[in-house]
């Protein structure tokens, strides 16, 4: 197994947590693409973005339908604005690269949003470490085991 996936399965296991990393050669580096390989709805993807705010980098665990309201995520943070992290950010902050951040394991606790519309699906799917390895899991033992606060973070089509 990656050794970032290997990451993923001890920090899974110290937050009591059991899980099962799958691989899929052919990659789950966006949330489609992860639907696809995987075979579950869209929405059921837990997208691990990594944003910055005057505070530090944040991680916001998103439903893959879902785009992030960048204002709702500041508000729920308590900081004044956030953007998005380039790619050397998330592997500083995370361990993982871009298409592969889990949603633990990483050096430092970050602050952490979920997404409230993630608690709609009976089980979800997050990276583990790598754009080829992903872990099922229901939604509130992700809560649980990441100390993730819940939050309203998608936009709203009108």
């Amino acid at each position: 197994m990656h050794p970032n996936a290997e990451r993923v399965a001890k920090a899974a296991a110290a937050a009591r947590l059991d899980i099962e990393i799958e691989e899929f050669p052919e990659g789950t580096r966006t949330a489609h693409d992860a639907a696809r390989a995987i075979g579950c709805p869209v929405g059921a993807i837990v997208k691990s973005l990594v944003l910055e705010s005057g505070e530090g980098p944040v991680v916001v665990f998103a439903s893959g339908e879902n785009r992030l309201d960048y204002g709702k995520v500041a508000a729920a943070l308590g900081v004044s604005e956030v953007k998005k992290a380039d790619a050397e950010t998330v592997r500083q902050a995370t361990g993982y690269p871009i298409g592969g951040t889990a949603p633990f394991g990483h050096p430092e606790k970050l602050p952490m949003l979920f997404d409230r519309d993630l608690l709609s699906y009976e089980t979800v799917w997050a990276a583990a470490g790598t754009p080829k390895h992903v872990f099922c899991a229901r939604p509130e033992e992700l809560v649980r085991a990441t100390g993730a606060q819940i939050a309203e973070v998608a936009e709203r089509q009108s």
